[in-house]
Parts: structure tokens; C-alpha cells; sequence
């Protein structure tokens, strides 16, 4: 074997040594990220005796309902927890400005960050609360709100849960999906449906409406009018630059 063959079969076996190690390193990171939040779905669901959760008014057992109050010992900068039923959506949400965008609920660095409400958002008032979540490969945080562009996926999935605390006490937020739509994030092109988190007239929060009707995938025939609040579920998308697979759901 000539110094030329040689020198190709050693680039080659350098090449496919650096590729296995990045995989390795992927799967091991997914694999982590995987076991934290699989810990923490357990740490929620765990309720204190007397710890009862309040859904619709009502008190419920709480072993079928979350108890926050447990995430929130851990960091405090949890403001609820995010879940649709049957996916892998099933998260707590931070908000700390961008903090969280690469760093997990216990603050060390992971490419798969924690979902986040976004820093202007108030988590008692807005009407519309935005949150962020990564599109990861492995298929956690948010990939899965990818899947919302088929209509049979909606409409096996239509239902967002988001719990927060209020007076000490777990409360679960129900909300229906209303639009789904991809747009452009951060250009003059794109939708900028992130700075709607506070409707301040009829008028705006009718702008708002229209540019969702406008971009919408497909008609959920879910109606909404002024005064009706909001939660906006946000990741990248990859069929365009800077793309955004965005979902709005109306409380109920």
C-alpha cells in the first residue's frame, strides 16, 4: 500500500473516530436529559397528603394532578409546568429572561435547555404567555409541536395543560388549540407574534387574530373573541430560515 492509500485510510479512520465520538457524546446528552426530566415528572406527581389540587374549581385526588410546589424547591425560577397528553410535552417552565435557553431546571449547561416563558410575560396577568422550547432531534422539549402541522395530530392532541401555583395551591390551566401556523422569526417577513403577550385595545388583539388566521396550517373552527387569554407554545422550524412552528391556545 502506497503513503497516498495510507494517508487516505488514516484520514479516513480520524474522520469516522471524531463522528463516533460526537454521536456517543449525543446520545449519552439525550440519554441525561432524559432521565432528568423523567426524575422531575416523578418529583411533580409526587402530592403530600394533604396537599389536595385544585382543577376547575374543584378539589381532585392528588394523585392524579401535579403538586409544584415540589419543582419550585428545587429552583425557584419554575413558573408552572407544561403538558399535552400523549405527547412528549411534559415540562417544567422557567423564566429567567434566556437563561435556561442551554442550561437545565438545575442550571448546568445542556444543549436541550428547559422551556421558558418569555421575560416580559407576567404569569398571573398576561393575556397571552409565550413560551419557548428547544426542537430537538431526539425528539424532546418541543419537537413535537412539528407534528401539529398534521390535522389528525391536532386534533388527537388538542388539549394544553399548564399548571401553576396560585395562593400556595397547584392549579391546573386548560386550554384549546386555536391556530397553528410556521412563520419567520425576528425579519420584517415573519409574523412577530411574540410581542402579543399583552392586548391592550380590541384592535390589537384583533391584529393579533388576523395575522393567525392569516398564516394558519389549517381551520381548527375554534372561536375566539376579545378578552379570551392565551398560551403560545413556540420552536424553531426547519423548512426555512429562521423558521418558527407556533402554536396558540385558548384558555377554557
Amino acid at each position: 500500500m502506497n503513503k497516498k492509500y495510507k494517508f487516505i485510510l488514516l484520514l479516513l479512520i480520524v474522520i469516522f473516530a471524531i463522528s463516533s465520538f460526537f454521536i456517543i457524546k449525543e446520545i449519552l446528552e439525550s440519554k441525561k436529559q432524559n432521565d432528568i426530566y423523567d426524575d422531575l415528572q416523578q418529583i411533580v406527581t409526587k402530592n403530600d397528603k394533604n396537599d389536595n389540587v385544585i382543577k376547575n374549581n374543584e378539589k381532585k385526588t392528588p394523585k392524579d394532578n401535579y403538586n409544584l410546589k415540589n419543582i419550585k424547591n428545587i429552583n425557584s425560577d419554575v413558573v408552572g409546568w407544561i403538558k399535552i397528553d400523549g405527547t412528549n410535552i411534559d415540562y417544567p417552565v422557567m423564566q429567567k429572561g434566556n437563561y435556561y435557553l442551554h442550561r437545565n431546571i438545575y442550571k448546568n449547561y445542556s444543549s436541550h435547555g428547559t422551556p421558558y416563558l418569555a421575560e416580559y410575560c407576567k404569569i398571573n396577568s398576561s393575556d397571552n404567555l409565550i413560551i419557548y422550547g428547544h426542537h430537538m432531534k431526539d425528539n424532546q422539549m418541543f419537537s413535537q409541536l412539528d407534528c401539529y402541522k398534521n390535522y389528525e395530530f391536532y386534533n388527537n392532541h388538542k388539549y394544553v395543560k399548564f399548571y401553576t401555583l396560585e395562593n400556595n395551591k397547584t392549579v391546573e390551566n386548560k386550554y384549546e388549540i386555536a391556530f397553528v401556523f410556521k412563520t419567520i422569526a425576528y425579519t420584517d417577513e415573519g409574523f412577530k407574534y411574540y410581542n402579543y403577550y399583552d392586548f391592550n385595545s380590541e384592535d390589537e388583539f384583533n391584529d393579533f387574530v388576523i395575522n393567525c388566521k392569516k398564516l394558519e396550517i389549517y381551520n381548527t373552527g375554534m372561536k375566539v373573541k376579545h378578552g379570551d387569554k392565551f398560551i403560545t407554545l413556540s420552536t424553531c422550524e426547519y423548512s426555512q430560515k429562521n423558521g418558527r412552528m407556533v402554536i396558540v391556545a385558548k384558555k377554557i
